[in-house]
């Protein structure tokens, strides 16, 4: 590991997946009857002699090993036997394999031997830190790791030491770091360096908010989970942020991703966290760090000139982020809301998960994605000629009994009425509002965040409403408006959410699909209704039965008809309807924990009005039920109206949701997350009015 100044203590363990946690770990070399013999010795021994009775047996099955096995074995010292004992709990522990190397300490894979748990365990001889200076940077690791609770940082378990050494456990992640896989990839696909980047982001925000700086950031310190999920490690740097005069000056950090105020002693902060974070989208997308030369001094020379070359084989929107994180000043630089909101991100493709695959091989997104292969088969039966029509068909004996009912029936869909999206992409999107609605709490916030870019909008074909008193679309419109822009005015601020959680006899969207450049706007219901809103402005609901649709023209005017049974005009469209159900069905995850229970005798929803822009997704119901989703973190707000209370359901970045009544929030108020969601949402609604 390459390091510089300060560098010490802090190995990115090189964790590999283990067979069995506790059997098979390959370098450990102990046998499975060996082990069953420790473990079974150990579990009828009386508790004083456990931990004696683990090492003597463990160290003898060792004793008839190779002495190049034992050599490979050896531990930071030549006293760290196999079998490790935590005096306080009496917990045995097997060490295995070596996982990586630091200044200080090695990481090794360390098996609780109860209970099978396999752990990373840094494990620091005392030989090595007996400076006070030393011990002390061991001790700041320690306490400011431990106090760390996030997802997408690695998980602190325990610390611990004997006369020989210290021993920390941590969680271990069994698909190795990000550097493991890049030399085995070269390069990673822009899809995948989203995925990564929202998970490095998220764990920064998270330090950052807690005034904690990395100040160590790179691909060898980003560790990859069983679920492919990335874990931010490796606190052997990491400092409180200090106010700006009291800044430590030190160089310390991996040379190639030193900022520029590093490397002239102005300390560190926060943008230098997000210069690092720059060097590593840049280093994942081409295959080596932005600065990298044969000279350390050239490599200085260049970080301190932010000269480096960005190839066009970069997309636009790529090389225009890594620009603004690689900005000389750091001032310049985004912050981490800002990185989530750029273009690379709202523009582009990033998949829920990855497969385990992308640890050795790219992944082929176009071929594994669901959706169009679905809209393909159904293009073709819709839309194709005589010959697609006829191979699409010869594939129908694979489907049910039902299913073939409803394709015979669409062999004639000439009358079939699919319009055009009323926005298409490439078009010029409406400019924003004049004026800004509510007063926003920070002028560079609503510079930034609350700009609503409309790319794509739908709604229903104009009409009556039965709904709201007779009222037009227009007036849901407005009365949505009316009480948000309402709360917003009059809600105070407040640090934390109230302490209130109602249930959830409420419907919400679970999932959706846009597939307006051809068809329409799918969604499915908390109730597993699916709708879809077709670009000719009519709208169809499948029920959860699947057996019955509804058709609506206009608001509040629909008709009945069974699937078995379809009018010869609308074949063209209950198929695409059934296709919309199926792929959401088979491949798409609910957006949350909200289990709807609802009440039979209320009136059917279906989507009225919906609006994407660069950040969120809007839906508008016919009964004044108010839906955002939020791209970059996945949060949701709702807002609807049951039993003459107003309620607002906030769904945040884990997919937990609380529901509180507005007139709670009138009163007490709200955290800034929830309240700049919902400034946001007025200034989509005002937009979708416009």
């Amino acid at each position: 590991m390459t390091s510089h100044g300060e560098r010490g203590g802090s190995p990115a363990y090189k964790a590999q997946k283990p067979r069995l946690a506790l059997i098979h770990s390959p370098r450990a070399q102990l046998t499975h009857y060996t082990v069953m013999d420790i473990l079974r010795t150990i579990a009828h021994q009386p508790t004083s002699n456990n931990n004696k009775t683990c090492e003597q047996t463990l160290n003898k099955s060792c004793e008839s090993q190779k002495k190049k096995s034992e050599e490979h074995a050896q531990g930071p010292t030549e006293t760290c036997s196999r079998v490790i004992t935590d005096s306080a709990t009496g917990k045995c522990y097997c060490r295995g394999k070596v996982l990586g190397k630091g200044g200080f300490a090695k990481c090794y894979e360390l098996t609780d031997l109860a209970t099978g748990k396999v752990y990373a365990a840094k494990i620091i001889p005392h030989t090595r830190v007996s400076k006070p200076h030393q011990r002390e940077k061991i001790d700041r690791e320690i306490q400011l790791h431990k106090a760390l609770h996030h997802k997408h940082i690695v998980h602190f378990y325990q610390h611990f030491e004997d006369k020989d050494n210290i021993y920390i456990l941590l969680e271990y992640c069994n698909r190795r770091s990000l550097a493991h896989i890049l030399k085995a990839r070269k390069v990673l696909t822009e899809p995948e360096v989203r995925y990564y980047l929202r998970q490095i982001v998220s764990a920064m925000r998270y330090l950052h908010d807690h005034d904690i700086l990395h100040r160590d950031l790179k691909l060898g310190n980003f560790f990859v989970s069983e679920c492919m999920e990335l874990k931010v490690g490796d606190f052997g740097l990491a400092a409180r942020l200090e106010p700006l005069g009291n800044r430590r000056r030190t160089i310390c950090g991996t040379p190639n991703y030193l900022s520029p105020e590093v490397l002239n002693k102005q300390g560190h902060c926060c943008e230098s966290d997000v210069w690092a974070l720059g060097c590593v989208m840049y280093t994942m997308l081409l295959g080596k760090p932005p600065f990298e030369t044969t000279n350390l001094k050239e490599t200085y020379r260049c970080i301190r000139e932010a000269r480096y070359t960005l190839p066009s084989s970069l997309s636009l929107p790529a090389r225009q982020l890594i620009a603004s994180m690689l900005s000389k000043n750091p001032q310049d630089r985004p912050s981490l809301e800002d990185i989530l909101i750029h273009d690379f991100f709202t523009q582009g493709f990033t998949p829920e998960r990855l497969p385990v695959t992308c640890c050795h091989s790219a992944p082929d997104f176009h071929i594994s994605s669901p959706a169009k292969s679905f809209f393909k088969k159904a293009a073709a039966a819709l839309f194709g000629g005589k010959k697609e029509k006829a191979k699409y068909y010869e594939t129908l004996n694979k489907l049910t009994k039902e299913e073939d009912e409803i394709y015979k029936l669409s062999q004639d869909l000439s009358k079939a009425t699919i319009g055009q999206p009323c926005c298409r992409q490439d078009e010029k999107p409406p400019s924003a509002p004049a004026g800004k609605p509510v007063a926003m709490v920070k002028e560079s916030r609503q510079r930034n965040q609350d700009a609503v870019h409309t790319i794509v909008r739908g709604s229903l074909g104009s009409c009556s409403s039965e709904g709201l008193e007779d009222s037009t679309a227009v007036s849901v419109v407005a009365s949505v408006t009316s009480v948000l822009r309402g709360s917003l005015e009059n809600m105070p601020e407040g640090d934390d959410f109230p302490n209130e959680n109602l249930g959830s006899n409420f419907l919400w969207v679970t999932k959706w699909v846009d597939y307006s450049n051809k068809y329409g706007f799918g969604y499915q219901l908390s109730d597993h209704i699916v709708g879809v809103l077709f670009n000719n402005g009519t709208h169809m609901s499948l029920l959860s039965d699947r057996r019955t649709v509804h058709y609506y023209a206009e608001l509040g005017q629909y008709s009945v008809f069974p699937v078995a049974d379809v009018p010869e005009q609308f074949v063209g469209q209950v198929t695409i309807l059934k296709y919309f159900s199926h792929y959401m069905e088979e491949n798409l995850m609910d957006g949350s924990d909200v289990v709807s229970v609802m009440d039979a005798s209320v009136p059917q929803l279906y989507l009225l009005q919906w609006l994407k822009s660069d950040r969120a997704l809007m839906m508008l119901f016919n009964d004044g039920t108010f839906q955002v989703n939020f791209y970059q973190d996945h949060t949701k707000i709702i807002l609807c109206s049951l039993k003459q209370e107003y309620l607002l359901t906030y769904i945040n970045e884990e997919r937990v949701s609380s529901t509180f009544r507005l007139r709670t929030l009138l009163a007490s108020g709200c955290p800034d997350e929830l309240r700049h969601r919902m400034e946001y949402a007025l200034n989509m609604l005002l937009q979708k009015a416009k």
